[in-house]
Protein backbone atom coordinates (compact mmCIF):
# COMPACT_ATOMS: atom_id res chain seq x y z
CA UNK A 1 0.00 0.00 0.00
CA UNK A 2 1.67 3.31 -0.81
CA UNK A 3 1.56 6.26 1.00
CA UNK A 4 -1.35 8.18 -0.16
CA UNK A 5 -3.48 5.29 -0.09
CA UNK A 6 -3.06 4.68 3.74
CA UNK A 7 -3.21 8.22 4.86
CA UNK A 8 -6.37 8.42 3.32
CA UNK A 9 -7.33 4.98 5.44
CA UNK A 10 -6.20 6.49 8.39
CA UNK A 11 -7.92 9.52 8.26
CA UNK A 12 -11.50 7.62 7.02
CA UNK A 13 -11.52 5.83 10.46
CA UNK A 14 -13.87 6.41 12.80
CA UNK A 15 -12.04 8.69 15.57
CA UNK A 16 -13.69 6.49 18.43
CA UNK A 17 -11.02 3.36 16.82
CA UNK A 18 -8.59 5.78 17.79
CA UNK A 19 -8.62 7.48 21.12
CA UNK A 20 -9.50 6.46 24.45
CA UNK A 21 -12.40 8.02 25.99
CA UNK A 22 -9.57 8.79 28.64
CA UNK A 23 -8.15 11.01 26.65
CA UNK A 24 -10.97 12.57 24.25
CA UNK A 25 -12.20 16.26 25.49
CA UNK A 26 -15.41 17.91 24.67
CA UNK A 27 -16.10 20.23 21.71
CA UNK A 28 -17.14 23.76 22.41
CA UNK A 29 -19.28 25.15 19.53
CA UNK A 30 -19.25 29.38 19.82
CA UNK A 31 -21.22 31.49 17.39
CA UNK A 32 -22.04 34.93 16.79
CA UNK A 33 -25.44 36.54 18.45
CA UNK A 34 -25.74 39.95 18.16
CA UNK A 35 -22.32 41.20 17.47
CA UNK A 36 -20.57 39.05 20.06
CA UNK A 37 -19.28 34.87 20.33
CA UNK A 38 -20.67 32.70 22.51
CA UNK A 39 -20.59 29.88 23.58
CA UNK A 40 -23.87 27.32 22.30
CA UNK A 41 -23.80 26.07 25.91
CA UNK A 42 -24.62 28.93 27.55
CA UNK A 43 -27.53 29.32 25.71
CA UNK A 44 -31.40 28.92 27.21
CA UNK A 45 -33.92 26.40 25.69
CA UNK A 46 -34.94 28.26 23.89
CA UNK A 47 -32.05 30.33 22.21
CA UNK A 48 -30.17 26.61 21.81
CA UNK A 49 -33.67 25.38 19.75
CA UNK A 50 -33.15 28.74 17.46
CA UNK A 51 -29.34 27.55 16.81
CA UNK A 52 -30.33 24.36 15.80
CA UNK A 53 -33.05 25.11 13.69
CA UNK A 54 -30.81 27.56 11.76
CA UNK A 55 -30.40 27.21 7.77
CA UNK A 56 -26.83 27.72 6.29
CA UNK A 57 -26.30 29.35 2.55
CA UNK A 58 -23.52 30.12 0.88
CA UNK A 59 -23.14 33.26 -0.84
CA UNK A 60 -22.85 33.93 -4.62
CA UNK A 61 -20.15 35.69 -6.36
CA UNK A 62 -21.49 39.42 -7.36
CA UNK A 63 -23.41 39.86 -10.28
CA UNK A 64 -24.40 36.17 -10.18
CA UNK A 65 -27.61 34.60 -8.87
CA UNK A 66 -28.22 31.02 -7.93
CA UNK A 67 -31.02 30.03 -10.98
CA UNK A 68 -28.33 31.07 -13.40
CA UNK A 69 -29.30 35.01 -14.49
CA UNK A 70 -27.69 37.59 -14.11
Amino acid sequence: MDVVSNQHEVSTRSLADTLPDSERQRCEVWTRVMGYHRPVASFNIGKKGEHYERRFFQECPTGKRHDGQS
